[in-house]
């Protein structure tokens, strides 16, 4: 079970309150968790990656086990921390301002 936080705004549209929990059968990668919550919940399509291209949209970031994962390849493995549920795989809202 793959546990996956989210951050609020994503949260209220998925109409889910704290973590998801997801089956992922593939190996475990942002693409393959992405795909599972984007497939258990519609809803999300869309705000965490780009409908055409898939690339994570602006002003979002993933981590896992204190990384930054966002400019890691969407295929590769995640770290075991996360494929046995121990962490959860966080997708983050950045902040910019001025």
């Amino acid at each position: 079970m793959i546990r996956v936080a989210l951050p609020p705004h994503l949260r209220t549209l998925a109409r889910v309150t704290g973590e998801v929990q997801l089956d992922v059968a593939a190996q475990v990668t942002q693409q393959s968790i992405l795909d599972a919550l984007e497939a258990r919940y519609p809803m999300l399509r869309g705000t965490i990656r780009e409908h055409v291209s898939q690339q994570r949209r602006p002003f979002l970031r993933f981590f896992a086990c204190g990384q930054d994962l966002s400019h890691t390849r969407p295929d590769a493995p995640l770290p075991s921390a996360v494929v046995s549920g121990a962490e959860p795989f966080c997708v983050v809202g950045a902040i910019a301002g001025g």
